[in-house]
């Protein structure tokens, strides 16, 4: 066989929603973003969605519009992907790397812990889809000890009084927490559109709005809109209209907006979301449960609980009592037979960039153990069950091999 390991799903209906837009003379910012933002938002459950290019540019967009500058530090999990701590980074704050708990989500103690009057905003991640417990995390950040540490730069952080919850729901959309979806949970979450994620652009992301009084998320999605296309007053389909060309530069914006030919691609997959994608993804998930679930070797993955439930992004597979030479050399023999799987993550204190800032993966245990024998399994629509069983049998027929 030969089954890669994260395939975009592109149908008939996305060809025709990008011919669509190519044909229609206007493919940068401009209706189908729009359209794009509305659908993000009625299934995130929000009044008001941004799209932009990238969850990165995103985060940053969030980041800059707090405020964080140089000296402020910004609260992460060690084990992400790397984009969690250099959206932190491009703004000109310090991550401040916390440890995670057994179920990949960041420790809330930890976070605790870490607090300094310097502390403008906590970024959790949601891994693989499985939300972070955000009621707990709130506890922390509402807490009267917390409110009277945290020191304000602006009137943003003056009217917030206490750190920013930012979600890095790169992996999460569609995601239930409590009985509502998860993007209810934190001020702002930022999903992925990303070629890998369960909606893409290509490239892409959208920050969902759910600040709660006294502030004005729809005040802030226009602040943010703005801030998106270089801080200028009119956008380019806006200069389109009769005699409508002026404009001027009102704040260092950046240049982070989402296109319409990009947009067509997700608004496609988008409007099958809840009844096929992320069925087809659970389906999948359930059939890998339903394999390794008698499989002493075998740790399965949080997918559902009373109060949480997965967006099914990955299968995070863990194997008992196994090195990570021996995870690597699982992974090899699988792709020899034409089964592609992954990795996800390599904690960030591992990687050149961090280490060489002086973090070290001796002081976060619980993410080295995640990861040391962690395989992603894949998880798309295109699976066919005959695939998931190759994979399953080829997985357990590796470890065979390996673990003598």
């Amino acid at each position: 066989m030969n089954i890669p390991f994260s395939p975009p799903y592109i149908d008939k209906d996305v060809l025709d929603e990008v011919m669509d837009t190519l044909q229609s003379g206007w493919i940068t910012t401009g209706p189908k973003v729009k359209a794009l933002e509305k659908l993000s938002a009625d299934i995130s459950g929000v009044q008001h969605a941004l799209c932009v290019n990238s969850w990165t540019s995103g985060a940053m967009l969030v980041l800059k519009w707090l405020g964080v500058k140089e000296g402020d530090e910004v609260i992460v999990p060690a084990y992400t992907y790397a984009a969690t701590a250099l959206a932190v980074i491009h703004s000109g704050a310090k991550p401040v790397m916390v440890d995670v708990l057994d179920d990949f989500t960041i420790d809330p103690k930890k976070i605790k812990a870490a607090i300094t009057a310097n502390t403008k905003a906590v970024i959790t991640v949601d891994i693989a889809g499985w939300p972070c417990d955000y009621d707990v995390i709130k506890n922390v950040l509402f807490g009267d000890d917390v409110k009277e540490v945290f020191t304000p730069a602006n009137d943003v952080q003056q009217q917030l009084g206490r750190p920013l919850l930012i979600a890095d729901a790169a992996h999460s959309f569609g995601a239930i927490y409590k009985s509502r979806q998860s993007s209810l949970a934190a001020d702002v979450t930022v999903f992925s559109l990303h070629a890998v994620k369960n909606i893409t652009t290509a490239e892409g992301g959208v920050i969902a709005l759910n600040l709660q009084q006294p502030f004005d998320n729809g005040v802030v999605y226009n602040w943010m809109r703005l801030n998106a296309m270089n801080g200028q007053t009119a956008d380019a389909f806006t200069k389109t209209q009769k005699g409508n060309w002026r404009y001027d530069i009102v704040s260092d914006g950046l240049k982070v907006n989402l296109t319409d030919v990009c947009a067509a691609i997700g608004l496609a997959q988008m409007r099958k979301y809840k009844s096929k994608l992320l069925p087809d993804r659970r389906r999948i998930f359930e059939h890998y449960n339903r394999f390794f679930a008698d499989k002493n070797w075998a740790i399965l993955p949080p997918a559902i609980s009373d109060e949480r439930e997965s967006s099914y992004h990955l299968y995070l597979l863990r194997i008992n009592d196994i090195t990570e030479a021996q995870r690597d050399k699982i992974i090899q023999l699988v792709a020899e037979v034409g089964a592609a799987t992954n990795v996800h993550f390599v904690p960030m204190p591992m990687l050149t960039l961090f280490k060489n800032m002086g973090y070290d993966i001796k002081d976060y245990p619980i993410a080295f153990n995640n990861y040391h024998n962690e395989i992603s399994l894949p998880i798309y629509s295109q699976l066919t069950d005959e695939q998931c069983t190759f994979i399953e049998e080829q997985i357990e027929k590796a470890y065979r091999a390996v673990v003598k």
